[in-house]
């Protein structure tokens, strides 16, 4: 055990946040912490990290233990570049080259064993921490994460809020502390980034305590998970899919024990107040009554806190076949992102993925003419009414209520249906009242979705539509959109969520846009053939480069051998005229012999050069 929080408990004003739990961390644990939004999770990252504090409880730590949190504000100085602050990550390494620099002056005139074995020392802790090699591991994490060579020379002021999250993300990474602490680590990732980074954290050799609405991340990650629900805390081993089966059934199991304890107490209840006042019989109902009073009470089951937003999306009409023809449309702003072809049928419900930057917001904002084209065209189907879900929310940025946010857009409906709406999205009693612009992202999302359902549209565009939504609340949309029976095309960065509703993907990727008529599973395969593909083809050509290695060292040795040989011929064809030879025809004879065995050597080396070199 690494670390640990011994009855924990944080309250803010008079609202507890958690109470009385018990977390502990061992050795290189994967963690998941989850929950409703704001049940506590983030607080209870910041008390790990020492930001708060606990209000009561006690916290045991290993010494010496170094725990690291992602957060962006831990970029103190916006002014330097990146390549100075991620060098940060490697200061023991610099201060180790630089002993071993001054070491290494010293030898140079001091053979001593005391030196020579300060110096392996060093070395040897130098080769532990990686130092010749710290350069290349920081390229592969940097690059990773979306960034080219050339930005380690920018100053870090220069980039957006997203890419100094993700900055400082790769710092933390290359730090390696002891407890890696992450806060929606997906956030500002695209799905390549995302699963690098899946990778990477399962193989991290310490330990990561994580929390994140991607279920598809955390299933791949931990392996144990703990839930505060109601402010208190449960622990489940396994990950996030063993541990909702494992709560279901808990639940079940204490719901059972509950009501079958509720028979028995009923049972014996009965039973007293038909014995208790007979005299031959109280004795036994005094010892019933006393029995209740011993029995160990089975508290009544909670329920999850799974309350969550009901929504049907039904579309007003049915609309045509051809819902969408897009032919050669050039989507960007400045230059060309991307160049689509595609024809969208009724029913289809398409998933369109890529890197970030690649231009698959742009695509949906052209198409619903929030943006103009670069060139080609686009032309809706017959009655097709669209729905359109923007991620950044931009259309909430009034004074008005709730109530009036979404009554003033149908204001052919009543109150009580408007009331009725809100109450199906969490909006009920006062929160009709709330002003739009203290909305949380989470309260942001579900007003649009409403305005969405009463849209009726037969073909919704969704832009990232789960973002800033708890796991209950994807898991609500999920079930509506499996149900639409309209057509649908949505930008997504949850796998999850691709998964449950895509039935084909769009691919945009080098400027161009591939569609693949089949759901994510069947790309996902797809993807992992064509990476053993790539890998093979990796591997022929290492092998063909080795190959090729070989024969240029062949050839050079070759060379040299010809070489040899022909300057072993001149040097016997002065002979001949040397008188000790040209006077003793015996030893002319056994020079000729000679200059013949030379010459047919070298033309065995010339044939094997020649076919060498073209396989060059």
């Amino acid at each position: 055990m690494i670390y640990q929080i011994n009855k924990g408990s944080k309250y803010f004003g008079g609202n507890t946040v958690f109470e009385d739990i018990q977390f502990e961390i061992k050795n290189t644990e994967k963690i998941a912490v989850v929950g409703r939004n704001g049940c506590g999770k983030s607080t209870l990252l910041k008390c790990i990290n020492g930001i708060e504090s606990l209000d009561k409880g006690n916290i045991h730590k290993q010494n010496g233990l170094t725990i690291g949190y992602l957060s962006q504000s831990s970029i103190e100085d916006e002014n330097q570049t990146v390549l100075d602050e991620l060098n940060k990550a490697f200061e023991e390494i610099f201060i180790l080259k630089d002993e071993l620099e001054k070491l290494e002056e010293i030898m140079k005139y001091d053979f001593s064993e005391k030196i020579l074995n300060k110096y392996a020392e060093l070395q040897n802790k130098f080769e532990e921490k990686r130092g010749y090699d710290y350069m290349s591991e920081m390229m592969n994490v940097f690059t990773k994460f979306g960034f080219d060579e050339s930005d380690l020379k920018r100053e870090i002021k220069t980039f957006s809020g997203g890419q100094k999250t993700r900055i400082a993300f790769v710092k933390l990474l290359l730090i390696k502390p002891d407890i890696l602490l992450l806060d929606e680590p997906t956030n500002h990732l695209d799905l390549n980034t995302i699963e690098w980074l899946e990778g990477y954290l399962k193989k991290y050799p310490k330990a990561i305590v994580l929390v994140s609405h991607d279920r598809m991340f955390l299933d791949d990650i931990v392996d144990m998970v703990y839930e505060i629900e109601y402010g208190q805390m449960n622990k489940y081993i396994g990950n996030y899919t063993k541990y909702v089966e494992q709560k279901k059934q808990d639940l079940e199991k204490q719901i059972s024990a509950y009501n079958r304890q509720q028979n028995e107490i009923e049972r014996i209840e009965t039973l007293i107040e038909k014995f208790r006042y007979k005299k031959n019989k109280a004795a036994f109902a005094q010892s019933k009554i006393k029995y209740l009073e011993r029995m160990d009470k089975i508290d009544e089951p909670t329920l999850s806190d799974n309350k969550t937003f009901k929504a049907r999306f039904t579309p007003k009409i049915k609309g045509g076949k051809n819902v969408l023809l897009i032919e050669d449309l050039k989507v960007g702003y400045d230059n060309v992102l991307c160049e689509i072809n595609l024809e969208i049928m009724q029913g289809n419900k398409i998933a369109i993925i890529g890197d970030n930057g690649t231009g698959k917001s742009t695509f949906l904002k052209t198409i619903v003419n929030q943006k103009d084209s670069l060139g080609g065209s686009y032309l809706y189907g017959h009655q097709i009414e669209v729905g359109y879900f923007d991620q950044n929310l931009t259309q909430f940025n009034s004074n008005k209520t709730v109530l009036e946010e979404l009554w003033d857009e149908y204001p052919e409906l009543d109150r009580t249906t408007i009331r009725t709406i809100l109450g199906q999205f969490l909006f009920s009693s006062d929160d009709v009242f709330k002003n739009v612009e203290v909305l949380s992202g989470g309260e942001k999302v579900r007003l649009s979705l409403a305005k969405l359902l009463l849209k009726k549209a037969n073909f919704l565009i969704l832009d990232e539509p789960t973002n800033h939504l708890d796991i209950p609340g994807k898991e609500a949309l999920e079930d509506s959109l499996k149900d639409y029976t309209g057509t649908i095309l949505f930008v997504s960065h949850d796998r999850y969520f691709i998964k449950q509703i895509a039935t084909s993907i769009l691919l945009i990727e080098n400027g161009k846009a591939t569609y693949f008529p089949y759901g994510y599973n069947q790309y996902f395969n797809k993807e992992e053939v064509n990476e053993e593909k790539k890998e093979k083809v990796k591997v022929k050509e290492e092998v063909k480069t080795v190959k090729n290695i070989n024969i240029k060292k062949e050839i050079k040795k070759l060379e040299t051998q010809i070489n040899d040989l022909e300057n072993l011929l001149e040097n016997k064809r002065e002979l001949r005229f040397i008188p000790e030879y040209y006077h003793d025809y015996r030893k002319m004879n056994e020079l000729d012999e000679e200059i013949d065995e030379i010459h047919n050597k070298i033309e065995n080396l010339m044939t094997k050069w020649e076919e060498l070199s073209e396989q060059e």
